[in-house]
């Protein structure tokens, strides 16, 4: 372990992890070890950074343990301070953030790799900072050749890997119509979660009217088109396809006229907090997968979400609503004659790459979607209900917002904590995540409004513990294929990770570091 905080703007390393000591960071440089000077591994050389040496030492010293700390030389560098950060990103390819919450601490990160000279990841998963970074530095980035990705981890790359691979069962002439996931969390102990996330969804609460400001200042544009795309035919429909494949179902819904005073205050909170003009909670258990699962409807987000909206000469490739609201896009002159997606073309890639690439992209069908939280008992929904009413109620103003993040614990019902979990809780946590796709045999069944859905296709995307594990893995995989593939992958621009990673090898990656991806089912609806 070397300290150098004065290194010569010439030096170079592979990647930088800034954040290291943090609750993610730390699981980030362990998982990144695996990968360092083994002979297949583009990962040659590495730098920690943070503000707090002496931490970063710590970090580097668990993150070997039982091994001695390798030679890896340690950083400073502060969000605070830009010039510290325009210094990490002249040194490296490759910036690793890890530093959250994102809205308070990302964006000068982002800056300084634009325009300092390196690529960018993080693991963020909050909508707001991720859709405003897009809106100020996606055309400096594509002008600099510098690629800019967020949500490299848990949010939301099992997310949309997970819909892909569900889209892509679908073989022609068979074709989605609208895939529903659910994500249980599953535990031999308890599940703690992130502190970062829970910090992070409160301050998402409290500036939820900045994030529909900035979705309303750039205008709507052509999407997919996906029959059925009502919010009430939705539902009915569901409830009638989901009876004759006898699976049971349990619906309620919110309203003024059915439900206890207590439910429809909470759901005009709802809809005032998230600016809809409809809202609805149902609860379910489906029998094939054997989890409960809550939703809440918003009239706005059941069809798909865009990221940004920037010049005529663009075009939608496929949408999908993933846990973070992302959309993918393509620009129009990638898309074939005939209108199917080609994906983005990489800065240098080869003809064979490129028909790879196409290849993959027309495999790739656009689809509702949306994700839910399951869980084996209706308790387990019940404590993800009342989590959401005390950061959705207490989120929008100071005092409670104070409560929420001095007493994590209490409010989130033991869920979240100030210390994070054991490292015996971590390793005791899974996840597994259900990818339930609805659609027709044939695409010339389709008929707006009158065609009747007859096929299902189920898929499963499962793995470790999802915030210091599975999140880890994923980032430093497509930090590998970054370093790897980048002649494949666009010359720059800023982008969620499916339309980018989407085509190269990462879900195998990703399967043979312990994340799985399998077909559960495949069959007919019964008529």
């Amino acid at each position: 372990m070397e300290e150098t905080q004065n290194q010569s703007p010439t030096t170079t390393y592979d990647l930088i992890i800034l954040g290291a000591s943090g609750f993610t960071g730390k699981y980030v440089v362990r998982e990144a070890l695996k990968f360092l000077n083994s002979p297949s591994s583009p990962l040659k050389t590495i730098a920690l950074a943070g503000r707090n040496p002496t931490k970063l030492a710590e970090t580097l010293k668990w993150a070997s343990h039982p091994n001695p700390p390798p030679q890896i030389p340690i950083l400073t560098a502060d969000t605070t301070d830009p010039p510290s950060l325009h210094r990490l990103a002249a040194q490296t390819k490759l910036i690793l953030g890890c530093v959250g919450p994102f809205r308070l601490y990302g964006e000068p990160v982002v800056e300084a790799c634009v325009d300092s000279g390196c690529d960018y990841l993080d693991i963020c998963g909050e909508p707001e900072f991720m859709e405003r970074v897009e809106t100020i530095y996606h055309e400096k980035a594509v002008e600099k050749g510098r690629l800019v990705i967020s949500a490299c981890g848990f949010d939301s790359v099992p997310a949309e890997l997970g819909l892909m691979f569900n889209s892509r069962q679908w073989v022609s002439p068979a074709v989605p119509n609208r895939v529903e996931a659910y994500l249980s969390l599953e535990s031999e102990k308890r599940v703690v979660g992130n502190i970062g996330t829970y910090e992070s969804a409160i301050l998402g609460v409290a500036n939820v009217e900045k994030l529909q400001e900035l979705r309303r200042s750039r205008p709507r544009r052509a999407r997919p088109v996906v029959s059925s795309t009502s919010l009430l035919h939705w539902v009915m429909l569901s409830v009638s396809v989901r009876t004759h494949t006898h699976t049971l179902h349990v619906y309620i819904y919110i309203s003024r006229l059915t439900c206890p005073v207590i439910i429809d205050v909470f759901v005009s909170l709802l809809k005032r907090f998230l600016g809809c003009r409809e809202a609805a909670v149902y609860l379910k258990i489906s029998s094939s997968i054997d989890v409960y699962s809550v939703c809440i409807f918003y009239s706005w987000s059941f069809s798909f979400q865009r990221t940004n909206d920037r010049t005529p000469e663009e075009d939608w490739s496929l949408g999908c609503e993933a846990t973070i609201g992302r959309f993918y896009r393509c620009p129009k002159n990638t898309h074939h004659s005939d209108g199917e997606p080609r994906g983005l073309p990489g800065s240098n890639e080869s003809a064979e790459q490129i028909e790879g690439r196409e290849a993959f992209w027309s495999t790739v069908k656009p689809a509702h979607f949306g994700v839910k939280i399951g869980s084996k008992s209706l308790l387990g929904i019940f404590r993800f209900i009342s989590v959401g009413m005390f950061i959705g109620l207490l989120g929008k103003i100071a005092f409670g917002r104070w409560l929420l993040l001095k007493f994590p614990s209490f409010f989130s019902l033991g869920w979240f904590r100030e210390k994070g979990p054991t490292e015996d809780e971590v390793a005791s946590a899974t996840f597994k995540m259900w990818f339930v796709g609805h659609g027709f045999s044939d695409s010339s069944l389709v008929a707006p409004g009158k065609a009747k859905l007859d096929m299902e296709i189920i898929t499963r995307v499962m793995g470790p513990e999802i915030g210091y594990l599975t999140t880890p893995i994923i980032l430093i995989q497509c930090a590998l294929i970054l370093l790897s593939q980048r002649g494949n992958l666009p010359k720059g621009g800023v982008f969620p990770p499916g339309i980018v990673f989407g085509p190269t090898d990462l879900q195998q990656r990703l399967q043979e570091n312990g994340i799985s991806f399998d077909v559960i089912s495949k069959g007919a609806l019964s008529a």
